[in-house]
């Protein structure tokens, strides 16, 4: 893939998981929809705590969309998707479609970020065997 190619479709992942995130987490949470509310009860959260980890998630976006704090904005998140599966373990959920859910919206989000910044690539290149 030529330079230009991978940033584009770095940029298109990166659309798809903001676009994902603002529309099943963020959103729900911040506007007090009852499901966000709900959810976090089924799962053992105290009410009260889902606007907090919805301003936590907002906040981590905002950082990896910038370009200077991309970096930070991923590793930040990587950290909220651990307090999600650890939430998802606790809970009894299911092992593919529930717990391990945080690493594949991780790997989607590395993804973009590595096809859309060389910095990225050079820290984590894939090398021939």
């Amino acid at each position: 893939m030529t330079p230009k190619t991978m940033t584009i479709a770095g940029w298109v992942l990166t659309g798809l998981f903001s676009l994902f995130i603002l529309g099943a987490s963020v959103f729900p949470k911040l506007s007090g929809m009852p499901v966000a509310e709900e959810t976090m009860a089924q799962l053992g959260w105290p009410a009260g705590y889902v606007m907090t980890i919805g301003l936590i998630e907002l906040g981590c976006l905002i950082l990896y969309l910038y370009p200077r704090t991309n970096i930070l904005g991923a590793v930040l998140f990587m950290a909220v998707f651990g307090g999600a599966m650890a939430t998802q373990i606790r809970a009894g959920s299911p092992l593919f479609s529930h717990v391990l859910f945080g690493i594949y919206l991780g790997l989607f989000m590395w993804g973009g970020l590595w096809l859309r910044d060389a910095t990225v690539r050079a820290i984590f290149p894939f090398r021939k065997a």
